[in-house]
């Protein structure tokens, strides 16, 4: 009898979003090394996603061998082609460079800049590289656009970072309270498995805030339209009615919180009058919004970009927070906040590391007990690790312009497209002595800002391990060869690290060798994964933390699906901190010259910038141009007609679109997808618009809002001589 053929089958992971769908990729029946013949559909044993992938997902392989990189490149100036060269060149001038810059300029004077799109062995390779050997927090990742506001929320309301639901709570919850997310688009799968729940539970109540009426909220109970920057407003205005009403849980925030007597005086000038006033709703639709929280066992709320993007985002998700511990929807089924994460492992970078202020296992640069721990870990003396928070995302471009940052290493993103303010950005860029770009594309936006480009492999082409939104890691192997020269992330660090004389630090000869360690510092922290490799993931499957060694404590006793399930927190009392916190409103509010408030996000197909979904036919069908959302009532008075070109203008810089004429968006507010840069089209980044103002704690942009003032290109030529020199090139 012949034996058994292996399956050739390989398990993995969708490598956008944070969802974390499953994946089965098979192989074509007749041998080939092209990846797109390669087969993709949903793993139905993959607990988050059952089976279900989006458009994405199911065409990903497309994408692998087009306009790859496909060696390491050099040019001295910007001004200059680019000129192959090889691995040993390249690694010799990144080696001097940084040695140079070491002995002149010090460690601070050398940045990096990563990714979510990264593996969490390329994250904590990254971390040792960059903290330890030379001695900076100057890592940040394009994590800080996008979850760094939730990261702080979660911090200051419960004492460490850590989402604590899981998707089973999508099927679990009584009142599902989405805000400032289009689910539906931007996170499908999950919208897909609440949607069906909802539908098939009558009683189960869906709420939407949300300025648009975007697909999540089309099949909402309720949806509330409010004002862009009014969300503390309408999270404080249900507070207040809950209080009025007595809907709270008395025992739960005596002997769970703190600080309630002055969340409660915060709380009491946020009437349903100035409420409804300032968020643009009527007072039924808030004390109905009220009445569905007060009448449910089990609220679970969900967030993304809407909160995050905001020069309050910290703010905005500590009121939503207090709305749980105000009436005690936390550590059980169905109930919780729960942001959703915008990159497929910005969730691993946050255990890792990976953002400037932070070091492996949820530990703090500023924190010496942390320091010191990691030191030890590593290998190093003590005080190696700075103890002051490293350059954030926007700090390094100001870096870049005040000539303090002298190399700028930067890997599998692209922010001359994704960063706010570009004008002012590549002008920064173009000012970089040094920057090293490591990408798996070419070309890109960022490459016009390279001197040194590094070939690196991407999904399908390394083995590595990624978390999703809950918490659950998945192992995503290799399954297809290279292309060119392009190595592995964590190996060219790896590699950098060994070339500066860190031979011991860098022992790593595989990604397993290196999760392996990452997975020791986690070891009784709320992220614990110690008991994690990758022989237990792919034999077990994917896995949720805390997975920690057998009889390792953890901080919540016991493996759960849920963290806080024993109602203590990691804060020095163990309670949950109230939040006593006033709106601001907007950075940069309309005004007689800018009257429009102009908001941004994704669309169901595309992916961030394009880099891989813009080189997917299918996609690029679905979405061939990008647009903008225009009010029937705004269109008329300024007599712009379905599909006129119209031009829009912040302070900053303007932009050109097709109208689209609706009623899904609120009067006074414009929608723009931000996916198009300009390798893509003319006059259409979103982000030429947006300004750079972030939240104070986590220093994430304002990328959701800004004033833009709205003109049909054929009247733009009649623009006064104030308005032109209002634009600032």
């Amino acid at each position: 009898m012949d034996e058994k053929k292996a399956d050739p089958t390989v398990k993995t992971l969708c490598p956008y979003c944070g969802v974390g769908c499953g994946l089965e990729v098979s192989p074509p029946k007749a041998l080939k090394e092209n990846a797109a013949a390669w087969k993709v559909r949903g793993n139905r044993a993959h607990p988050s996603s059952q089976g279900m992938v989006c458009v994405k997902g199911a065409t990903v392989v497309e994408s692998i061998q087009r306009d790859r990189l496909l060696y390491p490149m050099f040019r001295e100036t910007l001004e200059q082609s680019f000129r192959r060269i090889s691995w040993d060149e390249a690694f010799d001038r990144i080696v001097t460079r940084i040695q140079t810059l070491l002995a002149t300029d010090g460690p601070n004077s050398i940045c990096m800049y990563g990714s979510g799109q990264f593996v969490t062995e390329d994250y904590y390779t990254a971390q040792k590289l960059i903290k330890g050997c030379l001695g900076t927090n100057n890592f940040d990742a394009n994590s800080r656009l996008c979850m760094s506001s939730a990261v702080s929320g979660y911090k200051q309301s419960f004492g460490s970072d850590g989402p604590p639901c899981c998707y089973d709570d999508l099927e679990l919850t009584d009142c599902a309270f989405i805000v400032g997310s289009n689910t539906a688009e931007c996170h499908p799968i999950i919208f897909n498995r609440l949607r069906k729940y909802h539908k098939a539970n009558p009683n189960v109540r869906l709420i939407v805030v949300d300025p648009r009426a975007t697909p999540t909220a089309e099949v909402a109970d309720l949806h509330l339209p409010i004002q862009p920057g009014t969300d503390i407003d309408l999270f404080n205005g249900i507070a207040y009615l809950l209080l009025e009403w007595g809907a709270i849980d008395e025992k739960f925030i005596g002997e769970r919180t703190a600080n309630f007597d002055a969340f409660a005086e915060t709380v009491r000038y946020y009437t349903p009058e100035k409420v409804a006033q300032r968020c643009g709703i009527t007072e039924e639709q808030l004390q109905q919004a009220a009445t569905y929280w007060a009448e449910s066992q089990r609220v679970l709320s969900l967030w993304s970009m809407g909160l995050n993007q905001s020069s309050e985002g910290t703010a905005k998700i500590r009121t939503l927070i207090n709305l749980h511990l105000l009436t005690g929807q936390l550590g059980k089924l169905g109930a919780g906040p729960f942001s959703l994460t915008g990159q497929p492992n910005a969730m691993g970078g946050r255990e890792a590391g990976g953002l400037s202020h932070l070091l492996p296992g949820y530990r703090s640069v500023t924190e010496a007990r942390d320091r010191a721990e990691i030191e030890q870990f590593w290998g190093f003396p003590a005080g190696q690790i700075s103890p002051q928070r490293g350059r954030n995302t926007w700090e390094i471009i100001t870096g870049l312009e005040s000539g303090e940052v002298k190399l700028l290493w930067i890997a599998a993103t692209n922010p001359a497209v994704s960063l706010p303010d570009l004008v002012r950005t590549k002008r920064a860029l173009s000012q970089s002595p040094f920057t090293i770009y490591q990408e798996a594309y070419y070309p890109t936006e960022t490459t016009a800002y390279a001197h040194l480009l590094l070939p690196a492999t991407q999904w399908s082409e390394k083995t590595g391990v990624m978390t999703n939104s809950e918490r659950r890691v998945t192992l995503c192997p290799a399954f297809h060869k290279p292309p060119g020269e392009a190595r592995e992330d964590w190996s060219i660090f790896a590699e950098v690290g060994r070339r500066l004389g860190y031979e011991e630090q860098f022992p790593f000869q595989t990604s397993a060798d290196v999760y392996r360690e990452f997975a020791r510092t986690t070891q009784g922290r709320v992220c614990d994964i110690s008991g994690l490799s990758h022989e237990i993931l792919q034999q077990q499957g994917p896995q949720q933390w805390p997975f920690p060694e057998p009889k390792t404590e953890n901080l919540d006793s016991s493996v759960s699906k849920r963290l806080y399930t024993n109602l203590h927190f990691p804060t020095p009392d163990g309670r949950a901190r109230f939040a006593a916190l006033h709106s601001r409103g907007l950075a940069e509010p309309p005004d007689p010259d800018y009257p429009f408030v102009l908001t941004t996000g994704r669309l169901y197909g595309h992916w961030h910038t394009q880099t891989r979904t813009g080189r997917i036919d299918k996609i690029n069908q679905m979405h061939p141009e990008p647009f903008i959302e225009i009010h029937p009532r705004d269109a008329q008075k300024l007599g712009i007609e379905e599909g006129e070109r119209v031009e829009v203008r912040s302070r900053r810089g303007k932009c050109q679109f097709k109208a689209r004429v609706t009623q899904a968006i609120a009067p006074g507010t414009l929608f723009i997808p931000m996916h198009w840069g300009a390798l893509w089209a003319e006059e259409a980044e979103a982000n030429a618009l947006t300004h750079p103002e972030s939240c104070p704690d986590s220093h994430q942009p304002e990328l959701k809002a800004c004033a833009v003032q709205l003109i049909a290109v054929g009247a733009s030529d009649e623009l006064s001589a104030r308005e032109t020199v209002s634009i600032q090139n």
